[in-house]
């Protein structure tokens, strides 16, 4: 594969935004924008409402917001690109003047112009649930604009007698070398293990019980497990009485040593987090 040298700070720069991840995971505040999200039901669809939702998020001590603008749920339907262009960029655009949300912004996307748009318009990571290896312009737009990138596992079919962990190695590898020739830097490299896509139930809990040998790649993780179907699968729960069992997923998580957790509850997870912290350092 072409040569990528894993970062060796524990930084992410997002188009010259550097975010530390040396010993305090980053919390990132989801924000959908789509009218049929699984876990909100479109309550950030108009702008003013989502304006006042990323602000919220900013105060609850979000350090990244994630804006997406197409519901990428088990069955969802997919959307055009200029129908997720017309919910993300005028969110982006009013976004950009707000001093309440200082933060850096992702684009939650898997759709090259979709990302090329909001870069254009102030975004500063893609969020690629196809981890590149989807649309074959994902890497060179990112490239181009100097983004960071989150780079999600993912399969197209669900198939449980696959070795889960081998298979999301082979795909980081690939999606790697992809990133690598586009000339993305190692810096603004982030995986994701794609909790809840293209996995059975078993293969999910494998997933979050080696995010170690993830992390041996060397670049930081990303972990979303926000009020997803594996909770309620685990102790049946709708989305909204999730909060408990994703924070104990993320509490896991960064006892394993993850960068950034994607999260709707974010004043909760960042107490979580904070605690998680100081006892492991007192270790």
């Amino acid at each position: 594969m072409a040569a990528l040298t894993p970062p060796s700070l524990r930084q992410f720069d997002a188009r010259g935004r550097t975010l530390s991840y040396d010993g305090r995971a980053l919390v990132m505040g989801i924000l959908n924008v789509t009218p049929d999200s699984f876990s909100d039901g479109g309550r950030s669809a108009a702008l003013d409402d989502a304006l006042a939702n990323a602000r919220r998020l900013v105060a609850e001590g979000a350090d990244i917001l994630d804006i997406g603008g197409e519901s990428t749920r088990p069955g969802h339907t997919p959307v055009p690109a200029e129908e997720e262009m017309a919910r993300v960029l005028p969110v982006l655009e009013a976004l950009a003047g707000d001093e309440a949300v200082n933060v850096p912004i992702s684009i939650d996307t898997q759709k090259a112009r979709v990302a090329e748009a909001a870069l254009k318009r102030g975004a500063h990571i893609v969020n690629d649930i196809w981890g590149l290896m989807g649309d074959p312009e994902m890497a060179p737009v990112a490239a181009a604009h100097g983004a960071g990138v989150v780079a999600m596992h993912n399969r197209a079919v669900v198939d449980g007698s696959v070795d889960i962990v081998a298979d999301m190695l082979a795909f980081f590898e690939q999606a790697l070398e992809r990133a690598a020739k586009a000339g993305i830097r190692p810096d603004r490299l982030s995986l994701d293990p794609g909790i809840g896509f293209g996995k059975t139930f078993e293969q999910n809990l494998k997933a979050l019980a080696s995010l170690n040998e993830i992390g041996r790649l060397g670049f930081p993780i990303l972990l979303g497990t926000s009020r997803k179907s594996l909770i309620g699968k685990v102790i049946d729960t709708t989305p909204a009485q999730r909060l408990p069992g994703t924070i104990a997923s993320n509490v896991i998580g960064i006892m394993a040593g993850c960068a950034m957790i994607r999260v709707h509850d974010v004043a909760e997870h960042v107490q979580a987090a904070r605690v998680t912290e100081a006892i492991r350092n007192a270790s």
